[in-house]
């Protein structure tokens, strides 16, 4: 699994990217969020990856914010008919935190003037990630810390909703972030996110 790409920008559309590493040219596709913060053609970059395989082809999405990767994988691991092409339609069409802030107050309405989305995808993604998921009290609690300027508190929702992109459900995480945090000198979100997943595998 490629993690990220670090190298020259050889290329960038709206959707799409080459990133040259070393003289091997990697095409990424991308979200628009993305586009807007690529810096100039012959300066380097770095794109978090996500790679995704299908029978038919294998296809290399690039992100500038591990925010954007993990809403990426979230709409496609949680929200059922969703796939990387939407998923990446969503990215474009909103930021990161204005689709949080819609998910949060259900408002089905700017979700839906998303392209491609649509109000049937919109209460869906409304429905499953709020009802389903419960991703939405860790974003509320990421959104009351940050506020707060609580460290102690931002790290350990950071670490739950990483938790949460990987996979596991909300109260698992919840329960082993708040166990580790007890513990010394485990005080930040990579700190916690790797000592949960080593107690709950």
């Amino acid at each position: 699994m490629i993690a990220f790409l670090r190298g020259l920008l050889a290329e960038a559309f709206p959707h799409r990217a080459i990133i040259d590493v070393n003289g091997v040219g990697y095409l990424v596709l991308i979200p628009l969020t993305t586009f807007d913060k690529l810096p100039q053609i012959g300066a380097e970059v770095q794109l978090l990856t996500h790679y995704h395989v299908t029978d038919r082809d294998h296809t290399l999405f690039g992100f500038i914010t591990a925010d954007e990767r993990d809403l990426f994988r979230l709409l496609m691991d949680r929200v059922s008919g969703i796939g990387p092409k939407m998923a990446l339609s969503v990215l474009s069409g909103m930021p990161v935190a204005a689709f949080k802030d819609a998910v949060i107050s259900g408002d089905v309405k700017s979700l839906s003037r998303i392209k491609g989305v649509g109000g049937k995808t919109a209460e869906r993604i409304v429905l499953e990630l709020k009802d389903k998921v419960g991703v939405v009290d860790a974003w509320q609690a990421s959104r009351t810390a940050k506020g707060a300027h609580d460290p102690k508190q931002e790290a350990q929702t950071d670490a739950v909703l990483g938790l949460i992109a990987l996979g596991y459900k909300q109260t698992e995480a919840i329960k082993a972030v708040n166990e580790l945090a007890k513990q010394p000198g485990i005080d930040t979100a990579d700190k916690l996110i790797r000592e949960a997943l080593r107690s709950m595998n």
